[in-house]
Order: structure tokens, then sequence, then C-alpha cells
């Protein structure tokens, strides 16, 4: 009886390791209910997320705990029931959550519970409000255009007397020929 135990113990020290890995490795996780999901919608889930890359795993929420609660995170007990799977990431947390978002609606499976972003909880509705932003490339590059366009328009209103001072210079040789 004592070696299954010290096999279990072994296999839970592991898994802890193992956990412990995917959340230093990621600025990210989301945690998701997937209670009632058959093979085949995991495997269309982890699909989803690969495009955005990011990845999903079941846990045991007990040794999830433990290794959460050793890595500093505030308040992951509270909520932490249940069949779940956390989707970790290397970038863009936004199109994670979208892609959890998209499949809960095609499938009404897969409920978003709660996440961490740098080591501060986030709630479902502020995920799923999150998930509803384009992706992060298109922020960047809306924040450019709008950091640009009152440059470009004082360079046009400084070129403007410019412009128009050439164009009667213009008009005056046009007329003497």
């Amino acid at each position: 009886m004592k070696k299954g135990a010290d096999k279990l113990n072994t296999i839970k020290v592991a898994m802890g390791q193992e956990y412990a890995l995917r959340l230093s490795a990621s600025p990210f996780f989301l945690l998701i209910d997937y209670k009632g999901m058959t093979v085949p919608q995991f495997a269309d889930l982890r699909a989803r997320l690969r495009e955005a890359n990011a990845e999903v795993h079941v846990v045991k929420t007990t040794v999830f705990r433990q290794v959460a609660d050793a890595a500093g995170l505030k308040n992951v007990g509270e909520g932490l029931v249940g069949q779940l799977a956390v989707v970790t990431g290397q970038k863009d947390v936004a199109a994670s959550a979208k892609a959890v978002k998209n499949f809960n609606k095609d499938t009404q499976k897969g409920v978003l519970c709660y996440g961490y972003v740098d080591g501060e909880r986030m709630d479902a509705k502020t995920l799923n409000v999150l998930a509803d932003l384009p992706p992060l490339d298109e922020l960047r590059s809306m924040l450019l255009r709008t950091i640009n366009a009152p440059a470009t328009k004082l360079v046009r209103t400084l070129a403007a007397p410019g412009e128009q001072l050439a164009r009667v210079i213009q008009a005056h040789v046009d007329k003497e020929q």
C-alpha cells in the first residue's frame, strides 16, 4: 500500500512541476470549465487556441491550487472547482480569450471562469470584454495612426503657404509665356 501512495505522490509532484513551468512561461492564464465537452470538441478548442499561439491543458485542481499559491497568485482558490482546463500562451491574451469565447458561442461548452494577466486576477466579464478587442497588432497600428495624424496635419499646414506661393509664381510664369 505504501508503494502505491509513493507513486501517487511522485505523479502529483511531477504534475505540479509541469503546471509551475507552464505558469512561469506564460504572461497569462485562463481557466475554463470543460464539463460536458467531448474529445472532438476539446480537439477543436485546441486547434483554435493554436491559431492564437496558445494551448489548453486539463489540470488537477488541488495540485494546480498548490502551485498557484506557491507562485504567489492571489485568490486562485476562489472558484477553482469542477472540471478545469488552463489556457496559457506567449503573446496575446485577447486572442486567446476570443478563441475561447467563440468556441463557447459555437458549442455552449468551455465556459470561461476567470484568468490572470500579469499576476492580476480578471473575472470572466472582463476577459470577455478583452476578447472583443481587435488583435494586438491592429491595436498598435491604430495607436500609431492616432499619434501620426496630428503630426501629418501640422506638416501639411506648414507646407501650405509655400505651396500656394509656388502656385502663384507658376501661374505668373505661365501667364507671361
